[in-house]
């Protein structure tokens, strides 16, 4: 009897199909990210808002609660299908009853509020309410607030508003730092020059004397890199500033008017020597 043998090649690539499946059915494979959220309007503003969003997009956000003797948990996704469930962006599942998930609200109907540093998500055209709300669509708001802290933070549950006749809403609440506003540099290209500069100053000084002490083993000034240099450095600019600064000849002039320096000048030494008797 022979066995089958199948290349290793083929069995790497049946394998990373099999996983890829596998993260396609939980949700975790990446998708068309906000993209698959249908705006009724396609208002700028509102696809803005959506855009903001695209950090969170594939990722399933749950919460429990506990009313009464009842428990439920909730499941959020960003324009993509919430617990697995196909069109879903809410669910609601209930722990304690083999029930399939109810649908709070549908990307498909979605709209999008943004502000300064949060979002407001709508889901629509949910599964009717069975006894109140004169069973309209269920709808879910989530309002997502800017959170630099976190890049997604716990989803929460707020209320229930179904104790009135229409227009009823699940609504959710949590955090993100994708909604903060972005913080724009307020250092000009000469300071960021200026900076760089300092830097390159503060290590060729801590540098060199390290290098000096340690390794030369020099003490004193000699420590400074480069001392020899800079002390040129520094007679040769005194002695550019005073010639360049200068304004009038160092030569001073004669204390009294009218008489030239020519006269001032030392005459010869007349010599009497052959004045003396012999």
């Amino acid at each position: 009897m022979k066995l089958l043998r199948f290349p290793r090649r083929s069995f790497v690539v049946l394998w990373v199909l099999s996983i890829q499946l596998v993260l396609c059915r939980m949700g975790v494979f990446a998708g068309d990210g906000t993209k698959a959220c249908k705006l009724p309007l396609q208002s700028e503003s509102e696809s803005k808002a959506l855009n903001n969003l695209e950090p969170l997009a594939n990722q399933n956000f749950t919460v429990d609660v506990t009313v009464n003797t009842s428990s439920y948990r909730y499941v959020f996704q960003v324009c993509g299908n919430a617990g697995g469930v196909p069109g879903a962006g809410v669910i609601q599942i209930n722990l304690k009853a083999q029930e399939k998930p109810t649908v709070i609200g549908r990307y498909d109907s979605t709209k999008a509020i943004g502000g300064s540093d949060w979002v407001m998500l709508i889901y629509s055209n949910g599964d009717p309410y069975d006894n109140h709300c004169n069973k309209e669509p269920r709808k879910a708001i989530i309002m997502i607030s800017c959170d630099k802290n976190t890049e997604a933070g716990k989803l929460t549950v707020v209320l229930e508003d179904n104790k009135k006749q229409n227009d009823c809403f699940y609504l959710f609440e949590m955090d993100s730092s994708a909604v903060c506003p972005v913080v724009q540099s307020r250092l000009s290209a000469g300071s960021i020059i200026l900076i760089i500069g300092f830097c390159l100053v503060a290590i060729y000084l801590i540098g060199g004397f390290l290098y000096q002490r340690l390794i030369v083993g020099a003490k004193g000034m000699e420590q400074f890199p480069n001392y020899a240099f800079w002390v040129e450095v520094g007679n040769l600019t005194a002695d550019g500033c005073d010639f360049v600064c200068r304004s009038r000849n160092r030569e001073e002039a004669p204390a009294y008017r009218g008489v030239t320096s020519e006269a001032l000048e030392e005459e010869p030494e007349e010599r009497d020597d052959h004045l003396l008797p012999m």
